[in-house]
C-alpha cells in the first residue's frame, strides 16, 4: 500500500507516493535522490541525518515520509540553490568545522535550525542547541567558532 502526499523539498511542490512506514531519511535519499542526509544511528540520537522541517530541525530517521505531507522540508542540497554556499556552509569551510564529513550535513542543517531561531547565541546556548548532533572526529570547537561568527554578523 502506498500513499500520496504534497510537500516542498527544497522549495519545489512535490507530488509524490510513499509507503506508510517509509521513513522521510529513505525517501529522501532513495526516491529522490538527495544523499546529503545520511544514517548514522537509525534512531535519532546521532544528528547525522538532520533536515529542517518548517525551519526547524528534525531527525528525518525518525520522521515518517507521510508526516512531511503540507511541510516544508530542506535538505543541504538547499542550501545553495542559487549557486553560491549558504553562509553557514562557509563558516564551516572557514573554520575547517569538519573532518570525516558524515556529521558536517546534519551538523550544518542544526546550525540553520538554531540561527533561525536564535540569531545570535552565546556559547553555552550553541553547545545546549547542537547537543544532539555528535562529532566522532570531535570538531566540536571548530563548529562552535564557526556559530561564534555567524552570531556576531
Amino acid at each position: 500500500m502506498k500513499m500520496n502526499i504534497s510537500t516542498t523539498i527544497n522549495g519545489q511542490l512535490q507530488e509524490v507516493t510513499v509507503r506508510p512506514n517509509q521513513s522521510l531519511l529513505e525517501f529522501l535519499r532513495d526516491d529522490l535522490s538527495l544523499k546529503g542526509s545520511v544514517e548514522g544511528c537509525g534512531v535519532g540520537v546521532c544528528g547525522s541525518c538532520t533536515v529542517l522541517v518548517d525551519g526547524r530541525p528534525v531527525s528525518s530517521c525518525l520522521m515518517l515520509a507521510t508526516n512531511a505531507e503540507d511541510k516544508k522540508v530542506t535538505t543541504i542540497e538547499g542550501l545553495s540553490q542559487s549557486g553560491e554556499i549558504d553562509p553557514v556552509q562557509q563558516a564551516f569551510l572557514k573554520h575547517q568545522a569538519f573532518q570525516c564529513g558524515y556529521c558536517t550535513p546534519g551538523m550544518i542543517m542544526a546550525v540553520k535550525g538554531l540561527l533561525a531561531s536564535n540569531p545570535h547565541p552565546t556559547e553555552d546556548q550553541a553547545r545546549d542547541y547542537l547537543s544532539g548532533n555528535l562529532c566522532r572526529c570531535g570538531t566540536y570547537a571548530e563548529v562552535l567558532a564557526a556559530v561564534k561568527e555567524l552570531a556576531e554578523r
